[in-house]
């Protein structure tokens, strides 16, 4: 039997959503997305559910990873009840309801907890290296290796832990049955949309944005790579530093786009952004502007009597990985991947 919470849709507008109970069930939104399948509705069906309280419906489906929101839908809706942002809303709801931790909750539905976090890592940063008098190689030597421990650790336990809760809620708790050779058999749909998210091109003049979150993808995976793997900070490898200075630049020049259409709020998917979509977005941009310019100070010989600059990178990097990867946004790359695997294993 569901679980039925009348206090859920106040819950929800703490994460974005807006006056969704002004649906009067017309099906427009439906009709008008192109994504939208017999056998996979929406947004209508999850404006339902949220109306009525059907957290369990909600958890169990996957239907708000599917919506990639080109805003179609809120455009279209004679009531303004914005389906488009309780899709996008649903899904930081969810994010919530898989972390074990219980943190993305607080840090989602609430701004002062945000920053504090952010200034708390920052405090961090800096009385360590402190702790290190400030000393430049040997504090870009520990941030090295901070940088592959907190991608290791945070998968192993926070990610995976919440991949696992995403697949109870999913798969276990409403007993799918699944063959195991199809657990094997569809990762192939878990990588093909993990790098190139092509389902979005299904939305209509979604090409360009398309366009610009693969670019980004291949921009900060590769970065990742070439800074954790390659060493980019303290290799000597021409081919190595030209590749980190492309891949950098990539995520700022993406990135700026980003921000700018948020400021301007010239489309409809960008018109109401949350603190976490800029938090995203502006560390994003930070993360490749700080990468260019720690390795232009190095190879201009500065770097040491411009430690500030190996700092601030530092600070942001590690508000980057412990914050925004296992918490925010980031995370939404992560579901939505293993939610069109999870899909497949459904039709299995």
């Amino acid at each position: 039997m569901a679980t039925i919470n009348p206090e859920f849709g106040k819950e929800l507008k703490k994460y974005g959503a807006f006056d969704f109970n002004a649906c009067y069930n017309c099906g427009t939104c439906t009709s008008v997305c192109s994504l939208s399948t017999e056998e996979n509705s929406f947004p209508r069906e999850m404006v339902r559910c949220s109306v009525v309280g059907d957290e369990d419906a909600i958890k169990e489906s996957l239907k708000p990873w599917l919506c990639y929101y080109c805003g179609e839908c809120t455009t279209s809706c004679p009531r303004e009840a914005k389906p488009g942002e309780l899709m996008m809303s649903l899904r930081r709801y969810l994010t919530a309801a898989y972390d074990w931790t219980g943190l993305s909750g607080l840090l989602y539905k609430s701004l002062p907890v945000s920053i504090i976090a952010f200034i708390s890592v920052a405090i961090g940063v800096i009385w360590y290296s402190a702790s290190q008098q400030f000393e430049v190689e040997k504090i870009m030597h520990i941030g090295h290796y901070f940088e592959m421990f907190a991608i290791a650790g945070v998968f192993a336990v926070i990610l995976l832990p919440n991949l696992i809760r995403m697949w109870y809620f999913v798969i276990l708790k409403p007993k799918v049955k699944v063959p195991f050779k199809s657990y094997i058999t569809s990762l192939g749909e878990l990588f093909v949309h993990m790098f190139t998210q092509k389902r979005s091109l299904g939305c209509d003049d979604n090409q360009v944005r398309w366009f610009e979150h693969f670019i980004l993808v291949i921009g900060y995976l590769s970065l990742l790579f070439t800074t954790v793997f390659l060493d980019w900070f303290s290799s000597t490898n021409l081919f190595i530093i030209i590749l980190g200075y492309v891949e950098s630049a990539i995520i700022f020049v993406v990135t700026v786009d980003f921000v700018s259409s948020r400021i301007k709020k010239n489309k409809e998917v960008s018109k109401n952004s949350q603190p976490s979509d800029w938090f995203f977005v502006i560390w994003l941009l930070l993360m490749g502007l700080t990468a260019f310019l720690v390795r232009l100070f190095i190879d201009l010989k500065v770097l040491d009597h411009n430690f500030w600059m190996y700092l601030f990178h530092w600070i942001v990097l590690a508000q980057w990985a412990l914050l925004i990867v296992p918490f925010g946004k980031w995370t939404h790359f992560l579901y939505r991947s293993f939610a069109m695997y999870m899909e497949k294993l459904k039709e299995a």
